[in-house]
């Protein structure tokens, strides 16, 4: 089984000019996810569109300048698709997966809301649909004999340990209740596993987003938005666990950190 990596860039071409590309050059990873990737391929130079020893499947917004999602994989994928058979949201940037001998891995970015705003019925729209795909996804991989590991920028924290600023937040999205009640559902009721939290059940984070304002990065005030959620056998194989965070503010390439796992066989 691979070691996995997911990260939303913030912007894949600002993202190259700031550290991406040596990263990605020195990276263990077999398969990267990337989100908020905000570009076309034809935008983007050689090295990071057809990164040598890796295979791209690019899955842009029809939106100029949002979302998008990526996946770069050195193995060339058996499989890959585009959506999740959503007539809203196929186009939108926000979801792609391909297949691996024995596994599906999959690139989510999942909207980010507003409270009151349609940004947040987007998301609720979003999320809505996406449940009953991810219990499809499981069932049809089961039948194939395969695991699944969703990563991505989820924009949800699902637990108080998930955030600093827990008490603050409880009326902002990504720290609804009705959103931590949705992301339960897809831990209780489908049965994936929160990959990075069996692996630090008692820690506080380790958050993945800091926002560039303040000192929140160097106060380590930051939210666990980003996740591996992955079917129960993949996630028994998961021998380690960590957000590979910038040793200072002036190293970040994105407002993101790295989250990766390795699966054992």
């Amino acid at each position: 089984m691979p070691t996995v990596t997911s990260v939303n860039v913030n912007g894949l071409r600002a993202a190259a000019k700031k550290g991406f590309v040596e990263w990605l050059a020195d990276t263990s990873a077999d398969v990267v996810c990337l989100q908020e990737v905000r570009a076309e391929p034809p935008q983007l130079t050689e090295d990071v569109r057809e990164p040598a020893g890796w295979h791209a499947l690019f899955a842009p917004a029809a939106a100029k300048g949002r979302a998008g999602v990526a996946l770069f994989s050195r193995r060339e994928p058996e499989r890959t698709q585009i959506g999740f058979g959503s007539a809203e949201f196929d186009a939108s940037g926000r979801y792609a997966e391909i297949d691996l001998p024995g596994v599906t891995v999959a690139s989510l970015y999942l909207p980010s809301g507003e409270v009151g705003t349609e940004r947040q019925d987007e998301k609720l729209r979003f999320m809505d649909e996406f449940l009953p795909y991810l219990e499809q996804l499981k069932k049809r991989a089961a039948a194939d004999g395969r695991e699944v590991v969703v990563c991505g920028d989820w924009n949800i924290a699902h637990q108080e340990a998930d955030l600093k600023n827990w008490r603050g937040n409880r009326k902002s999205s990504g720290f609804l209740p009705e959103e931590r009640a949705w992301l339960t559902r897809v831990f209780e009721e489908t049965g994936y596993v929160d990959v990075v939290r069996a692996h630090h059940p008692d820690q506080e984070g380790p958050y993945s987003w800091w926002s560039y304002r303040g000192r929140a990065f160097d106060n380590d005030a930051g939210w666990r938005i980003d996740y591996h959620v992955a079917t129960e056998g993949l996630a028994g194989r998961a021998v380690k666990a960590w957000v590979e965070r910038a040793a200072t503010h002036a190293e970040r390439w994105s407002d993101h950190a790295p989250v990766t796992v390795v699966y054992g066989a």
